[in-house]
């Protein structure tokens, strides 16, 4: 029962090279560029010198935006010392991104640095793709006049080599425009848009390319529509009604939802749906977008067969069937967790929040569309979870909601996240789980400390410590030290990726040597974000927490780095859903976590407020974090 976002088995079968690479490239080519990475790695763990999957690896990373990961890998897969125009021509786009994150004047002089290194390629090589990258970076840089000559030089080169494809395409596309020939640009888009084949990975690099000299030139994005990929979609609604019982969404009414659905889903087609299976809505959705073509994300809030019983059987065997068609034909099936459901509705609203998440990285990633199918009448939920509350989560986060009434009510997206609000608390004379955000954290080097120092560790460490946690007393709800360890638990994940950073900051400062500690003393921290028990210790006689998802982000903090922050995937996809703007996620790979606890997607956070510079290395670190390995099976 893999964790959300963590379906790649942990079991790859054996395969030559070539296979490998085939399935990664399948990965990129429809946007899956996590899992593009993993079976990268998966690839070099029993080929580690093959150069193409070293280099499939870290064009996945950058193509996430993960750029300081990205040169973490290219550095430590030793790619330097690859010399091929792919290879070097990939240490200049992550030139080119760290370039993109900067602002001002800083991003100016980045550009012209990275159009160099490209310069540089296309002198020696004489390929049109590094020539044109570094014309449109010239054009970042300021330098309109080395921008057009350099796409000149391109527009040559590609008609001079014969090519008709989709590069060929695209590269006289971002020549054109930047020459300013707006129907020189337009024809070559739209050839473009003819040529691409599927290639959803290529297609959201190259609208991500043409936008910067959209922005720079002041050029309408809607010379880009050509270029558009499929679009991502959540999906969610009510369940349908046992016959003859009452309801949100009567059975007598599933024909003529059907048709509104399958209208819906012909206006706004997604080509990646992410969403749950209960009966009715869910599974009406689930038919109607798996009938077009689209690649289906099922998320469980919990076991398989306890959720058919809770959430499917009800409204007869006939769903039951159709629940397990959908389940088959899903391109991946996870669980929001892998505990019991006891009545407790907090299990589904974490399952559909995580659902929502992953559509929204997985847009990102693709640049694509990203919008919310869901099946509502237009009520607010009776309940702490429910398609109302989805809803209104959804527009809160500025998102686009496509919505069907599934008994003939007249709905308008935009009312909902005006009447969506939950009216029913949850029951306070139940224990019942909520949803918290977890940090959790250890000191590397500790055990060797003298008891001499444990005093000078406990006032100047565990006291910056404290100074951070009491700028978050409103937003913490409990907190914990034994020995190094550090244990607390927020209301939000993204204020718990702020403090987290601001430890790791504090930490940073700390002139350790003047008080006698180690200088190589570092923090590591994980964080997730999971349904927990809130109890009173009845040993401590105070409030605390307990539950898996507990011991899940500890057994995350072990493998992270000293000097970083590592969070899971339910962790990075709240903060897509928040709208969170300041911290950056980071994807690390799939990986092993603690005491055989199975591997886990893992994303490290870092600020975005910092430096290029500083943003690829950790906070407290003398030296860049160890970068992912990966080594031969034995």
């Amino acid at each position: 029962m893999p964790p959300p976002g963590d379906e790649l088995a942990t079991a790859e079968p054996s395969r030559t090279v070539e296979a490998w690479l085939e399935a990664v490239l399948d990965a990129e080519r429809r946007g899956e560029l996590l899992l593009a990475f993993d079976l990268a790695g998966r690839g070099l763990e029993e080929h580690p010198g093959d150069v193409g999957l070293r280099y499939r690896a870290v064009l996945a990373l950058a193509r996430t935006g993960s750029t300081a990961q990205a040169a973490r890998q290219f550095a430590a897969l030793d790619l330097s010392s690859v010399d091929s125009e792919d290879v070097t021509s990939l240490m200049a786009r992550i030139q080119k991104d760290v370039a993109l994150s900067a602002s001002g004047d800083e991003r100016r002089r980045l550009a012209g640095e990275a159009a160099a290194a490209y310069r540089s390629i296309r002198d020696r090589t004489g390929g049109y793709f590094p020539a044109i990258n570094a014309a449109t970076l010239l054009l970042l840089a300021g330098d309109d006049s080395g921008a057009r000559v350099l796409a000149r030089d391109a527009l040559d080169i590609v008609r001079s080599s014969g090519e008709r494809g989709y590069f060929a395409a695209a590269t006289e596309a971002e020549a054109y425009l930047l020459l300013g020939d707006d129907s020189g640009a337009r024809a070559a888009i739209e050839r473009a848009g003819r040529l691409h084949d599927g290639d959803f990975g290529a297609l959201s690099t190259t609208r991500r390319q043409l936008r910067l000299i959209c922005t720079e030139a002041g050029i309408d994005f809607e010379i880009l529509s050509p270029l558009a990929g499929p679009a991502v979609a959540h999906y969610c609604g009510h369940r349908i009604s046992a016959p003859d019982e009452g309801g949100r969404f009567l059975s007598g009414s599933e024909g003529d939802v059907s048709v509104l659905i399958a209208e819906a889903v012909d206006r706004r087609p997604a080509g990646f749906a992410y969403g749950s299976l209960a009966s009715g809505g869910d599974i009406l959705w689930a038919e109607a977008l798996l009938e077009r073509g689209c690649e289906l994300h099922v998320v469980l809030p919990f076991a398989l067969e306890e959720f058919v019983v809770t959430s499917v059987a009800a409204a007869g065997d006939s769903w039951v069937d159709r629940f397990q068609r959908c389940l088959d034909a899903a391109a991946s099936v996870s669980y929001a967790t892998e505990d019991a459901y006891l009545d407790d509705d907090v299990l589904y609203g974490y399952c559909a929040r995580l659902a929502m998440g992953l559509a929204l990285l997985r847009a990102r990633y693709l640049d694509a569309d990203v919008h919310q199918l869901a099946l509502w009448d237009g009520r607010a939920s009776t309940g702490i979870a429910g398609t109302a509350a989805d809803v209104a989560l959804w527009r809160a986060s500025g998102h686009d909601v496509i919505v069907v009434p599934p008994n003939g009510a007249h709905v308008r997206a935009r009312e909902a996240v005006e009447v969506a609000q939950p009216i029913v608390a949850p029951d306070p004379r139940r224990l019942q789980r909520v949803v918290r955000a977890m940090l959790m954290g250890d000191m590397r080097g500790f055990s060797k400390l003298t008891d001499e120092q444990l005093p000078a560790f406990t006032q100047v460490v565990l006291g910056a410590f404290a100074k951070v946690l009491a700028g978050y007393d409103a937003k913490i709800e409990y907190r914990n030290t034994w020995g190094d360890a550090l244990f607390a638990v927020l209301s939000e994940a993204p204020v718990a990726a702020r403090c987290a950073l601001d430890l790791q900051d504090a930490m940073a400062v700390l002139d350790l040597e003047t008080v006698g500690l180690p200088s190589n003393l570092a923090f590591r921290l994980s964080a997730h974000i999971g349904p927990v028990f809130p109890i009173r210790d009845p040993v401590l006689r105070t409030p605390s927490f307990m539950g898996s998802h507990v011991s899940r982000t500890a057994r995350i903090e072990p493998v992270t780095p000293p000097g970083a922050v590592y969070v899971t995937a339910p962790f990075a996809a709240a903060l897509e859903l928040s709208g969170c703007r300041d911290v950056g996620c980071d994807y690390v790979g799939h990986m092993p976590a603690a005491k055989d606890y199975g591997r886990l997607r893992m994303y490290r956070i870092w600020r975005k407020g910092d430096s290029p510079d500083r943003a690829q290395q950790p906070a407290g670190m003398a030296a860049p974090e160890p970068a992912l390995k990966f080594a031969r099976r034995a």
